[in-house]
């Protein structure tokens, strides 16, 4: 019998927080059992193998972007990106899950559902939507990881370009008073930003895409 008290869905619930709180190198089995407080063979019951339990929560997460009839290219991979973007390692779990073979075709469904909308065949469609899948992913993948490194401090970059606007913030200050300071913040923000995080990067790469494909009638 199953083990009492927990379904499939609270493992997989437990497990997307693990995944949230700590990345996809922590969520482990045994970190997972501790946390539903079973014996880590319990979890086989629900799930035989990890493999099969990230297929669920890559199913999860791209769950989110299912919301009535696909009707724009543009949209559904925009509505993909902020579906891997509310988890954190979202891009990896989706991306190694769809590596295996395993996890549902809703993303691709969905991508080539709207590309068949705009006039294009099936075959044109499904390429189309692998490619901008692929696009998806690796963008968001790349997001993911520059915003843990940046976290962490483990860019010498920014470390170097934070601490050369702290101490322009800390002159400037001194010289001229709280305007001054304002503005040693902003630029202490702008030195900051990782690059290739913006919306409009995205909305480029994606641009590029969808003229390629408008060229192709």
């Amino acid at each position: 019998m199953a083990p009492r008290g927990h379904s499939a869905d609270d493992v997989a619930r437990t497990a997307l927080r693990i995944l949230d709180d700590h990345g996809l190198p922590d969520l482990t089995m045994r970190r997972l059992a501790t946390a539903l407080e079973v014996q880590p063979s319990a979890l086989y019951w629900h799930f035989p193998n990890k493999q099969s339990l990230l297929a669920e929560l890559s199913d999860r997460i791209v769950g989110r972007m299912a919301s009535g009839p696909a009707v724009d290219l543009v949209r559904e991979a925009h509505a993909l990106r902020d579906a891997l973007l509310a988890y954190r390692d979202g891009a990896e779990v989706v991306s190694s899950t769809l590596a295996m073979g395993l996890g549902s075709s809703v993303a691709v469904e969905r991508l080539s559902s709207a590309v068949v909308d705009a006039g294009f065949d099936a075959g044109t469609a499904r390429r189309v939507a692998t490619t901008v899948l692929h696009y998806v992913l690796g963008f968001v993948w790349h997001e993911q990881q520059r915003l843990q490194y940046d976290s962490a401090g483990a860019r010498p970059d920014l470390a170097a370009a934070s601490g050369l606007a702290d101490a322009g913030l800390d002159r400037t200050a001194a010289r001229s008073g709280s305007a001054a300071a304002d503005s040693g913040i902003a630029a202490a923000g702008s030195a900051g930003a990782p690059a290739g995080l913006a919306g409009d990067d995205f909305a480029f790469g994606l641009e590029l895409i969808v003229a390629g494909l408008r060229a192709r009638v």
